[in-house]
């Protein structure tokens, strides 16, 4: 029988006040113009309007610095590099990574100038990147970033992880802790989520597995994009059964695409190959499950250092995020979306989908088979597609369709690349096809239903 531990009143405070500040700002929803939203989001709103136009030189900056600093370490491997663990493992990257920024370096050059191949920098490519998506990563980055120890450092995971468990474990086969991030994700930002998984991995709390199904399935599609989705093909009327719609078709593939490879080959051991713990997660005797949560998060927050301690955490995942993650998605983002735009591949890759489409009755079936596989090159670009098409129910199941497939190389599918997460390129392309398999009859089903 576990001994019950009495802990004194600082360390309460220690959980309580750092974990419920963290609680307002990453999953408090509130109303602001007209739109749900979370604190952490309007701050980061506030910096972007108020760095403006500055935005898009600080970011291409950004992009190019680390190309640079990359090759040198690789070049020169300077001491002071390659003495501390965190710029090492920040610089002195493999040559593919290397080779990915040097790319995100040129694109974000000739994009930001103006100058080379149209296909590089057009509106639809390079500059839809760097002037949409980037800066908005720019400032969610730094505010998560900065504040994500909150969430991660002082108990709150342990406790609601414990709590959790119960449903997280035979629903989905994950530990409790994953309801946080799908709910950071959920209110605030995909990249949220991902980042908190990522950070949760390397401190050896998810297994490989683990982290690649939360990863690829949890990190869902904010309620503010969803909206802006849905406005984008004029159905903005119709958002709360929209979006329970994804939910549903949502936690139907969260149960069945983990099962399935490649995430059910994913080995259950750690980031340095030590085996998961069996009985991690079982409450010992003389504890209820709510009073061993809360043990568990005291213990956390007796240990979680200082101000300063918390301060410095904050500061390398800004820099680990801003510097490593951004390039990436510059890169591979662009790539992703010269292929949409300027081959018919992923006109080809949807050609399969019309026999389903049509067996699953939703009309313009050839249409919308287009804007099925084009979702995997970024997540808006079906409901742009779709914005021409006809019928209202098509239009209804292209933007539940792009929410609920989750991956796409624009953001979600490059930032998984860019973290420590165990999944590769191809496996996300095999995740997102199985995601829209599982989800396609269900959104097809709801909307034969509603319209």
């Amino acid at each position: 029988m576990a001994e019950k531990q009495t802990h004194n009143i600082k360390t309460i405070l220690t959980f309580i006040i750092p974990s419920l500040i963290g609680l307002l700002l990453f999953m408090t929803p509130i109303s602001y113009q007209d739109a749900i939203t979370i604190p952490i989001a309007i701050v980061s709103k506030g910096l972007q309007a108020l760095l403006g136009d500055a935005l898009t030189a600080i970011v291409t900056g950004v992009v190019v610095f680390t190309a640079l600093a990359s090759a040198m370490t690789k070049l020169l491997k300077p001491a002071f590099i390659t003495s501390n663990a965190f710029l090492n493992s920040l610089l002195n990257i493999s040559p593919m990574w290397l080779l990915t920024r040097i790319l995100g370096a040129v694109f974000i050059l000739l994009t930001f100038s103006g100058v080379g191949p149209e296909a590089i920098r057009s509106g639809d490519t390079g500059a839809l990147v760097l002037n949409d998506l980037l800066p908005v990563l720019f400032c969610v980055f730094i505010f998560a970033g900065m504040l994500l120890p909150l969430l991660l450092n002082f108990g709150l995971l342990e406790l609601f992880g414990t709590m959790l468990t119960k449903i997280m474990r035979p629903i989905f086969n994950l530990p409790g802790r994953s309801a946080i991030d799908c709910m950071a994700s959920w209110l605030g930002d995909g990249s949220v989520g991902i980042l908190m998984t990522s950070k949760q991995y390397e401190s050896r709390l998810y297994t490989q597995r683990e982290a690649a199904v939360i990863g690829t399935t949890f990190s869902a599609v904010s309620i503010t994009f969803s909206l802006v989705v849905i406005s984008q093909v004029r159905l903005e009327h119709m958002f709360v059964p929209f979006y329970l719609t994804v939910c549903l078709a949502g936690i139907m593939a969260a149960i069945i695409v983990p099962k399935l490879p490649p995430l059910c080959w994913k080995k259950d051991k750690y980031i340095d190959d030590t085996p998961r713990h069996p009985d991690d997660e079982v409450i010992p005797d003389g504890h209820g499950v709510f009073s061993w949560g809360l043990d568990q998060a005291l213990n956390k927050a007796s240990k979680a250092g200082g101000i300063k301690h918390t301060l410095t955490d904050g500061l390398k995942n800004v820099i680990d995020m801003v510097f490593g993650v951004i390039p990436v998605v510059m890169a591979i983002g662009t790539v992703a979306l010269i292929i949409a735009e300027y081959t018919p591949i992923f006109d080809y890759l949807g050609m399969p989908f019309i026999p389903l489409l049509e067996l699953l009755q939703v009309p313009e079936a050839t249409e919308a088979s287009k804007t099925i596989v084009v979702g995997f090159a970024d997540m808006f670009i079906p409901s742009i597609l779709a914005s021409s098409i006809e019928s209202d129910m098509t239009r209804f199941v292209i933007a539940a369709m792009s929410v609920t497939q989750l991956i796409y190389m624009s953001e979600v599918g490059a930032l998984l690349l860019g973290s420590k997460i165990p999944v590769n390129i191809f496996e996300l392309f095999v995740v997102f096809i199985l995601r829209t398999l599982v989800t396609l009859p269900i959104i097809a089903g709801v909307a034969h239903l509603i319209f």
